[in-house]
């Protein structure tokens, strides 16, 4: 168990219009500091939109946390401002790693996530940024946030304690299936070995899509 991190900020989206380089896009990526404490559950924070469903929201990518140390070295990087939410994410958390192990916990009050996958940038990020090449910039910096499954809710307010637990019986990190997202070639043992974490469905899909192109079976 790590040292405690604190809950920054919780962000919520209504859905909007993003515009960017003569193309429109209905979201709930542009996300505020929601005022008071928020309800999360297993399919996310409450009243937040969700609009590609076949891309985002779903059970095993409910919550989508960044930290804030992370969001300093951007500013670090980029001379400019990041406010929590800037990124779409749920939960903006001081002192949050930038990698975990798939399964790994944290503690929120009563409220328990599990870490299940990391955020692949798309097109509608790009035009949340206003920038066309912004998803590269993401790819490179290895700094993608993470995606929880809700396995007990309750209420969180900014400002609260979280706690780290590590889940001793999974060796896949996040960065390495981030990695895995852009790679074009794979070893089969660990495309098994990811399976065997308990890996968000979007992601297994593609894993298990990998295996079946080189010839082996998924299960």
């Amino acid at each position: 168990m790590l040292e405690t991190m604190q809950l920054e900020s919780i962000n919520v989206g209504n859905i909007e219009t993003v515009t960017h380089n003569d193309k429109s896009f209905t979201s709930g990526i542009c996300k505020h500091a929601a005022v008071g404490p928020a309800y999360l559950d297993e399919t996310g924070v409450r009243g937040d939109a969700v609009v590609d469903l076949d891309h985002h929201g779903g059970v095993d990518q409910a919550v989508y946390a960044y930290s804030a140390d992370d969001y300093d070295w951007w500013a670090r990087e980029t001379g400019r401002e990041y406010l929590p939410g800037i990124f779409g994410e749920n939960l903006t958390i001081r002192g949050f790693p930038s990698d975990m192990n798939v399964g790994d916990r944290l503690l929120i009050g009563e409220v328990v996530l599990e870490a299940t996958a990391p955020r692949i940038p798309c097109s509608t990020f790009a035009a949340r940024m206003q920038d066309s090449g912004f998803g590269m910039v993401f790819r490179k910096a290895e700094r993608p946030g993470i995606y929880f499954r809700v396995l007990n809710g309750g209420e969180v307010s900014a400002g609260d304690g979280v706690i780290f637990v590590a889940n001793d019986s999974s060796n896949v990190s996040i960065l390495e299936l981030f990695r895995f997202n852009y790679a074009l070639r794979h070893e089969i043992a660990d495309l098994h070995r990811f399976l065997a974490a308990p890996v968000a469905i979007r992601f297994r899909a593609k894993i298990e899509t990998r295996l079946e192109e080189m010839g082996s079976p998924s299960s």
